[in-house]
């Protein structure tokens, strides 16, 4: 059957058919291209990025309205504030 014959019979354009026959070939693994698990995998991938991306930028714009000394890991354990010494001076 020529192309032209199958694409009548089920009434799709030579286009279509072709690109279906040359996805399937990627599939197959005869010619070179990005196969359907390939896409779907690089979707899933960007999906995250973007998530990933989002909480980053809402993470940076809480830390902002923080005050360092609020925030894990930072600021220190002793006072800021140097208080006068007690009792009588020494020599």
């Amino acid at each position: 059957m020529t192309i032209e014959q199958i694409t009548t019979d089920f009434g799709i354009s030579e286009t279509c058919l072709q690109n279906w026959l040359r996805q399937g070939d990627v599939e197959a693994g005869r010619k070179s291209g990005t196969t359907s698990a390939d896409a779907a995998e690089t979707r899933e991938l960007k999906k995250r990025i973007r998530l990933l991306e989002q909480e980053n930028e809402v993470l940076r714009r809480a830390a902002a309205y923080l005050p360092q000394a609020q925030l894990p890991g930072t600021g220190s354990t002793r006072s800021c504030k140097s208080s006068p010494p007690t009792g009588s001076p020494s020599r």
